[in-house]
């Protein structure tokens, strides 16, 4: 099968079920397995991906998202072209494994996808909670602060991982300057978009204006874990699930 990978969770979902060898093509924002993407052409990012040249390459599927803002749009330029899509876009993380098995069925590969969710729900144990577990914000974007509400993947993360999502009752992800004072907020988990994590920087979080009464910003109990473990619906997950156990638990103690 010639396969062609629009977003990073998804070619990173083709490569843990062992099915690299069928990408022709993937997005310029697809970094991991490096080994793997370096081989292969790169269509331009997710947002501005060459629909075209894709086209050209004339792939039995083509794997795409609506997990981002605007993937609609290339979704609407890839179906005109009349190019076969499958579309993923999970809420939950139940949803995440549904995808995963929708993949390894399109793939003719049942078996490894059933595995390989085995071995992703093996590797997060739910961990036990109660009224006062630390309340997590997950934090995609400092300013404006953008974090992940209930309808999300990360949400369930964190409930798994020992912890409330601060967001769990707001119908929003976008926080003004004043709403998180009045907010119990235990640990912020820096994840920002698009940002490497090794740019990620505290100090935006700890001097931001109206969050010095915020007890997280108070304890200093603000973390980065690499957007690429918390905001890509795949395999690496796992990383992300077992870096906020880790600051949960630290945080309760």
């Amino acid at each position: 099968m010639r396969l062609v990978s629009h977003t990073c969770s998804n070619t990173e979902i083709v490569c843990a079920l062992g099915a690299q060898q069928h990408l022709i093509a993937v997005d310029s924002d697809s970094d991991h397995p490096p080994e793997v993407v370096r081989a292969l052409p790169q269509l331009g990012r997710d947002l501005q991906l060459d629909v075209d040249a894709l086209a050209a390459l004339k792939p039995d599927l083509v794997l795409s998202s609506l997990t981002v803002p605007g993937h609609e749009r290339i979704l609407a330029a890839l179906e005109a072209r009349g190019l076969p899509v499958l579309v993923c876009n999970p809420q939950s993380l139940a949803d995440v494994f549904a995808d995963i098995r929708r993949i390894a069925e399109a793939l003719a590969l049942p078996a490894r996808g059933d595995a390989l969710v085995a071995q992703m729900q093996e590797a997060m144990p739910p961990q036990a909670r109660d009224a006062q577990s630390p309340r997590v914000l997950v934090e995609w974007w400092p300013k404006p602060v953008i974090g992940a509400a209930r309808r999300s993947w990360v949400h369930d993360l964190i409930e798994r991982a020992g912890g409330h999502n601060a967001l769990a009752d707001c119908a929003s992800q976008t926080l003004s300057m004043t709403d998180a004072p009045t907010m119990p907020i235990d640990l912020i988990a820096m994840s920002w978009c698009g940002v490497k994590a090794d740019k990620y920087r505290r100090d935006v979080v700890l001097r931001r204006e109206h969050w010095q009464s915020v007890r997280a910003v108070q304890q200093q109990n603000v973390v980065a874990i690499s957007e690429a473990f918390l905001g890509r619906p795949g395999p690496r997950l796992v990383q992300g699930y077992q870096q906020l156990r880790a600051a949960i638990a630290s945080c309760a103690r």
